[in-house]
């Protein structure tokens, strides 16, 4: 399913696909870069000099603030640079270009409205499931080293959110197929599949603080 754009010309490719921007960035910083030796990109313009930070990713968000996604900070820093996006929230460090230093974006916003399709569920996974139990065992509380089915698939037990908790591996190893209940056992919460913005927009991957406004992740103020 392709993405509709209300206007201009940004495109969910933007967000996403390497291929769908191009910078631009003149004929003489074209020939600084080529006599430095730095790399070019497809069309023969210097790209930034962009390289791992500690906060290696940056959220977007749509032109009406609402999250979209999260990128790697070079695309980020292309959207800006291609003023298909602004900054609204600055990483750690700097970002040089051949004659332009750019703060590196953690927080950038559209120009434009793009129309994507969203996710109506968070996909099940086993580093999935881990994020959402806070990386501990449902049973004893115990660093989580692997998954278990509270209601066995031995025993027609289905892999579902709500089926499948993180466990140690002594708990899951002593729980076999049985039940919690036919152990004595009881999970210290009920599982389910997780809701939320943050989870639509970043599935298992922590936040970065910076992002807390926009991710509904700030905790309510004491009455």
């Amino acid at each position: 399913m392709h993405s509709r754009v209300r206007s201009g010309t940004i495109g969910a490719a933007d967000v996403g696909d390497p291929a769908g921007v191009d910078v631009v960035w003149g004929c003489a910083r074209r020939r600084s870069a080529v006599a430095s030796g730095k790399p070019l990109d497809r069309e023969g313009d210097a790209m930034p000099d962009i390289r791992p930070t500690v906060g290696s990713g940056a959220l977007v968000l749509n032109a009406t603030y609402e999250p979209l996604c999260v990128v790697s900070v070079r695309r980020a820093a292309i959207l800006v640079l291609s003023a298909k996006a602004v900054c609204v929230a600055d990483g750690d460090g700097i970002l040089h270009s051949a004659r332009s230093a750019l703060p590196v974006p953690s927080v950038v916003r559209l120009t434009r409205f793009v129309r994507v399709p969203y996710r109506t569920h968070v996909g099940l996974s086993r580093r999935a499931i881990f994020a959402r139990d806070g990386w501990r065992c449902a049973y004893c509380r115990g660093p989580a080293e692997t998954i278990d089915h509270v209601f066995p698939r031995s025993r027609g037990g289905r892999h579902a959110w709500e089926n499948v908790v993180a466990a140690c591996a002594r708990c899951n190893h002593t729980k076999g197929d049985k039940t919690p209940a036919e152990l004595g056992w009881r999970l210290h919460s009920l599982p389910t599949a997780p809701k939320g913005i943050a989870w639509r927009v970043l599935g298992h991957r922590a936040p970065d603080p910076r992002w807390a406004d926009w991710l509904d992740l700030r905790e309510p103020e004491a009455a």
